[in-house]
């Protein structure tokens, strides 16, 4: 099974209030990715929350379960990632002590699916199709590809907790993006949404006035 994982835990500061919060089609952003992650083979889910845990929590029904706070957010988004590596569920199989926190992840989950709240506007579709990429190929690392750019989310193997956890901060997850450069797998896409980055009012605005 795979675990989708939702970053949501930055101080949208140039946005002026909490993406996941945002509308879009009538719903919070967070709302959206909750739903077009929603897969068979999605076993595990995590919601990584920051500077706007107790905002979000308030407004979106959310599955204690499967919300991580974030303490380090303001050490940027691979403090997230490796957050929702740590708090991965260890597999059936792991004995029941000894085992690093990455061994313990690594048997629980045949990889994870990247989802960045400032890159909302995807389908189900899309999702779907990078799922039946990843296990139809088993490539390291798969992504969608927009007219020449690279977008989200991305799905990263088990194999490669161990690396995110130890990648550099100031380079975050490319650092192993780059390293299996050879070993990724870009899905050809018609879906602009998985390259709109929105980080800000205006680029909200026009991206969200083209999608609806």
């Amino acid at each position: 099974m795979l675990a989708a994982v939702i970053l949501s835990g930055g101080s949208s500061s140039r946005m002026g209030s909490p993406k996941a919060l945002l509308a879009y089609q009538g719903r919070p952003f967070l709302e959206h990715l909750l739903e077009v992650t929603v897969h068979p083979k999605i076993g595990v889910r995590r919601i990584v929350l920051g500077a706007h845990a107790e905002a979000i929590a308030k407004n979106i029904v959310l599955d204690a379960d499967e919300i991580v706070v974030n303490d380090d957010w303001e050490k940027g988004q691979l403090s997230s990632i490796q957050a929702a590596i740590r708090s991965l569920p260890a597999g059936s199989s792991l004995p029941a002590t000894g085992g690093t926190a990455t061994d313990e992840a690594a048997r629980g989950t045949d990889g994870l699916l990247l989802c960045l709240i400032d890159h909302p506007l995807i389908s189900g579709d899309l999702v779907d199709v990078l799922i039946e990429q990843f296990y139809a190929t088993r490539a390291k690392i798969v992504l969608p590809k927009y007219e020449g750019r690279r977008g989200h989310p991305v799905i990263f193997p088990a194999a490669l907790y161990d690396e995110l956890l130890r990648a550099p901060a100031d380079k975050g997850a490319r650092a192993v993006v780059w390293a299996h450069a050879a070993a990724v797998l870009e899905v050809p896409t018609n879906e602009e949404g998985c390259v709109l980055n929105l980080n800000d009012p205006e680029t909200l605005l026009r991206a969200t006035g083209r999608a609806e």
